[in-house]
């Protein structure tokens, strides 16, 4: 803008008293006259009809305050009932706990000529005419265009940003009279403007704004003011394409998108060792989110041999185990592992996650076919991604449709079918019996994913193969990061495949070998839990307490493993529930989208063999408690 005086240049048009159109700009004195048959243009042809009423004024303004604009996201629904869901969401996740009632009153603002002012605790009416409304005006974006063009997003991006700039404002939920713009959005100071592409049905001429103000009475007249007289340009970002760099812009509209959807995930600071009881924050909680179900990992006997490794070989290998990797404790922990699960031969990588994706990759490819469970994990998945192979997915355990998956596709080179052995967001089991029976009928690979059953399942932790008192898998996977408290993954099984898999798995190729200290942990603990089993039979004990405790609460919950899920629903609810059990001293994370489906967040309860009856009793008391004070 110039150094001419400004002038705060505004049209509002009506029709038999009803509101059609109106528009503002701040421009300086000699583009007044103009920019006044702009808008009086506008007015005039407007998609709710020509008005009988245009009034137009121009008021000098004295200083104006420079804004930056929100940062923007967008969030695609199908229709009005998704948008408003969507839009409570929001609000829930910006800290405005009774969301639903905030978007149940907008009704009520149609009527208005201006926004409703809500206290966003107690939603009290703040207004001081309620009938009026408080008026959001005296503002322009920085970014000159026609003012008689209606652009919904820009002139909505400058009211939001004025408004969340307000002392006070947290919140502002909009949805335009336009019957021509169905996109509405939500504004809070936490997430930004979140555009909402439908909150109505093309046509409806309902319309209407609700700030959401938090802070004390007295200072509620100075946030009006600012709203209604303080001039305001809002710096959007201009299209020179000399302007800073924008490649950023499209990661920070996901992240917003990503919070506002109540999904963004945030690390959590433990001070403490691995163990059932752990320090977060300065307070002591008892963790229920460890995957450590044998508590090998602070083990002091476990900690010693792997604090020996590294005294003896040092901290790392050096280069990949086909080079000149490969030291002792590798190929110890190899047969040591085949031996544990009774297979011929094994073979370990440095994660879990590369266990999968290596294996699958190098077992599959073009010209085969891998037939996966609807709920393996992310590793699985992106295993069968990777290889090039069709992937064909079959519904969760069913084995009818996996056994006439396999019937349709013998026409392929080579048939793999993989799944979780444990489910580790559903706690349940796949019934190997019955699966590997499919498997050998129609000569496929088998492949199971043991993470979670290692340690955990059957009399002494060997998994299904035990529980069931059955054959093994062609590939048992699992990993050595759960109940043996190190870290790396393995695949054991038959003598041929493991070999193939050390001359074809390019994350066993190309990675530098596994951490020395890892692997002398991991065989230290499978040394314990091979000679003692002790701790096994006390974890499944201690997981039938706790299913127990939860049902005297109420609370129906059923598990195969260590894993105890508490169905949500919404991901948000998930999230005030798990927070609501932090400050009640148990840390029982929420899982959401995408490691579930949407809708059908939980609760991920792990027990731990260490656990105290105190704690499990304590625990299910806690999670029935918090679930239902939303309720209350």
């Amino acid at each position: 803008m110039s150094s001419e005086r400004l002038f705060g240049v505004k049209m509002r048009a009506s029709q038999e008293g009803r509101h059609v159109s109106g528009a503002e700009r701040i421009v300086p004195a000699s583009r007044v006259a103009q920019t006044l048959a702009a808008l009086a243009d506008r007015a005039l042809r407007h998609s709710k009809g020509e008005p009988d009423f245009i009034n137009l004024k121009a008021d000098a303004v004295g200083e104006v305050v420079r804004i930056p604009s929100l940062p923007v996201s967008t969030v695609e629904v199908a229709d009005a009932a998704e948008g408003w869901a969507r839009a409570e969401e929001m609000l829930k996740a910006a800290g405005v706990a009774r969301a639903r009632e905030v978007c149940g009153l907008f009704r009520e603002t149609y009527s208005m000529r201006g926004a409703m002012l809500l206290d966003a605790d107690t939603l009290e009416r703040l207004e001081p005419n309620p009938e009026r409304g408080v008026r959001a005006t005296n503002m322009d974006s920085a970014v000159s265009s026609p003012a008689n063009v209606k652009n919904h997003f820009a002139e909505a991006l400058v009211l939001a940003s004025k408004v969340l700039s307000a002392p006070g404002i947290v919140g502002e939920v909009c949805m335009s009279d336009d019957p021509n713009y169905v996109t509405g959005y939500v504004a809070t100071r936490r997430f930004g403007y979140c555009r909402i592409t439908k909150l109505k049905e093309p046509g409806d001429e309902a319309g209407g704004r609700i700030f959401l103000y938090r802070g004390r009475r007295e200072d509620v007249a100075a946030t009006i003011d600012y709203l209604e007289r303080r001039a305001v340009v809002v710096e959007t970002p201009s299209p020179d394409a000399n302007a800073a760099p924008r490649r950023f812009d499209s990661l920070e509209r996901e992240l917003s998108e990503i919070a506002a959807a109540g999904l963004r995930r945030e690390t959590r600071m433990v001070s403490s060792r691995s163990g059932c009881h752990i320090a977060v924050g300065g307070r002591t909680l008892v963790s229920f989110a460890s995957n450590d179900y044998l508590g090998y990992a602070s083990d002091a006997e476990v900690a010693e041999a792997a604090a020996d490794a590294v005294r003896r070989h040092g901290t790392g290998s050096g280069a990949s185990r086909l080079v000149t990797g490969t030291l002792t404790p590798h190929v110890g922990l190899e047969r040591q592992i085949a031996a544990f699960k009774g297979s011929a031969d094994s073979i370990v990588y440095a994660t879990g996650y590369m266990a999968n994706l290596g294996t699958i990759a190098a077992l599959v490819g073009r010209g085969d076919v891998v037939l996966s469970d609807a709920l393996n994990h992310a590793s699985i998945i992106d295993g069968c991604r990777l290889s090039g192979a069709d992937v064909v997915v079959y519904p969760h355990l069913d084995m009818d449709a996996l056994d006439g998956r396999l019937a349709s596709c013998r026409a392929y080179r080579r048939r793999l079918a993989v799944s979780d052995g444990v489910f580790s967001m559903d706690g349940d089991m796949l019934d190997l019996p019955r699966f590997l029976e499919v498997c050998r009928r129609h000569d496929a690979f088998s492949m199971v994913d043991e993470a979670h059953a290692l340690g955990v399942v059957g009399a002494t932790g060997r998994g299904l193969s035990e529980r069931f008192a059955c054959g093994h898998p062609d590939l048992m996977m699992g990993t050595l990061s759960k109940a043996l408290g190190a870290e790396g993954g393995y695949v054991a099984g038959n003598a041929s495949v493991v070999e193939y898999l050390r001359q074809r798995a390019r994350p066993f190729m190309f990675s530098t070998a596994p951490d020395i200290a890892a692997m002398a942990g991991a065989a230290a603990a499978l040394a314990r839990l091979d000679g003692d089993p002790s701790r096994v039979r006390r974890l499944q004990a201690n997981v039938r307490t706790f299913v127990a405790a939860l049902a005297e609460n109420g609370i129906a919950a059923k598990t195969d493993s260590a894993i105890v899920p508490i169905l949500i629903g919404d991901e948000c609810e998930a999230m005030r529930v798990s927070g609501e059990l932090e400050k009640r001293g148990f840390l029982i994370p929420a899982i959401r989208y995408p490691t579930v489906a949407h809708g059908a967040a939980r609760l991920r309860a792990a027990v731990r063999y260490d656990h105290g009856e105190e704690d499990l009793t304590a625990a299910a008391a806690a999670v029935a408690a918090a679930v239902r004070q939303h309720d209350d």
